[in-house]
């Protein structure tokens, strides 16, 4: 006679799921890392002017930016070649920014929406016209800090 007994009808043992929350966290700390956020698709050429006092922003999630210059080569046989507006990845006129201002106000925390800043991005060729448009709709807009963003210029030493 013997001492164990096998057991009839052994199925099958369960699956141990201990460790799955920790390879799910692994996985999602990878993507947030090795991830990069949308850039803008660029519809304008925008060379921006040369400063020599630049100022870095600091809190980038509280910038909305607004570009204007010519259209790329690619949008002008479309487009024509004068002076154009780019809001995030569309060609708009004068009259969109306050909608679009309105719109990027209410994406935003309502603590953080009077610290909005609005950075143009401005070709140095473009004319001061749309320039003031621009930035009269900014003005009825309720959105009145206004950044110019350009380039360091390059000195030279003798």
């Amino acid at each position: 006679m013997s001492k164990f007994k096998k057991k009839s009808g052994g199925g099958v043992p369960e699956l141990n799921m201990s460790s799955m929350s920790d390879i799910v966290f692994m996985f999602l700390f990878f993507f947030m890392s090795v991830t990069t956020m949308k850039e803008v698709n660029m519809k304008v050429v925008v060379n921006l002017p040369h400063a020599t006092e630049l100022t870095k922003l600091e809190k980038k999630s509280l910038v909305t930016f607004i570009y204007i210059g010519q259209p790329t080569r690619e949008n002008r046989a479309r487009m024509g070649s004068e002076t154009r507006i780019q809001l995030n990845d569309k060609y708009a006129e004068v009259d969109d920014i306050q909608d679009y201002i309105a719109q990027e106000k209410g994406s935003m925390k309502e603590e953080d929406q009077p610290y909005m800043q609005v950075s143009l991005k401005i070709d140095e060729n473009t004319q001061m016209g749309i320039v003031n448009d621009v930035k009269q709709a900014l003005r009825k807009a309720y959105a009145l800090k206004i950044n110019y963003s350009s380039r360091m210029r390059e000195t030279t030493a003798n």
